[in-house]
């Protein structure tokens, strides 16, 4: 569904991601973990459109799409749940949803808001407040929820573990887990690499804008190296 191959990306002149190549196949959960500036969230920026490689491909669905402008690729399937939310905290909850289908026939977006209110019972009774007024579990559940309101072939998830206490950690994972078995392939950034790993069916070790290393994520949660570095093993 989506092959990165050998990007380089830069912010100015940073070198920040040098030569990185991954794929996700269709059904999947992958995950890419590492450090904080490991180059994670640049990896997805990318991949959505946000910041251009100066080498390197990117294919989704087989088509070349370096060149495609962020909402276009969108309406190809593909949604970015972008670190930090990036809510609009003056409009309400439901309003948010509506802007999140902004790509898909208006006949269509009413069924959709409901089938994101049976997976986030505890958004639909904020449906009028103002995102702004919503807790920070409520604010990641609102951010999935826009995201998959385009009905997204494949939902990059940067982070969605950021600042929520523990409870409302395992309740994001078991949605992410749910969105897949729906036929959602999914994409996942996050720090919390034992979280990540225990949903994802592969995962990808980041460090300093390279790969380190890549294997099933049964055989990262064992490895040595990286239990010592990510999981917090001796």
């Amino acid at each position: 569904m989506l092959t990165v191959n050998d990007i380089h990306v830069y912010y100015d002149n940073i070198h920040a991601i040098k030569g990185v190549s991954f794929d996700v196949k269709e059904g999947e959960i992958v995950t890419l973990i590492g450090a904080n500036g490991a180059g994670k969230s640049t990896i997805l920026k990318t991949v959505s459109g946000l910041l251009k490689p100066r080498r390197g491909e990117i294919r989704f669905l087989d088509e070349p799409i370096v060149s495609v402008a962020p909402h276009k690729l969108v309406s190809k399937g593909l949604a970015h749940c972008a670190e930090g939310r990036r809510l609009f905290l003056q409009m309400t909850v439901e309003e948010n949803l509506e802007i999140g289908a902004y790509t898909r026939d208006s006949g269509e977006i009413e069924d959709s808001i409901a089938d994101v209110y049976d997976r986030f019972p505890r958004l639909a009774e904020r449906r009028r407040q103002h995102a702004g007024s919503l807790s920070g579990g409520e604010q990641q559940m609102l951010a999935m929820g826009r995201a998959i309101m385009s009905k997204p072939r494949l939902l990059m998830l940067d982070e969605p573990s950021m600042g929520l206490a523990p409870i409302l950690v395992e309740q994001i994972f078991d949605i992410i887990a749910e969105l897949n078995a729906s036929g959602t392939t999914i994409l996942l950034v996050e720090q919390n690499a034992q979280m990540a790993l225990s949903v994802a069916k592969r995962g990808y070790v980041l460090e300093t804008g390279r790969i380190l290393t890549a294997a099933a994520s049964a055989d990262l949660l064992n490895d040595d190296l990286v239990k010592k570095a990510y999981l917090g093993g001796a």
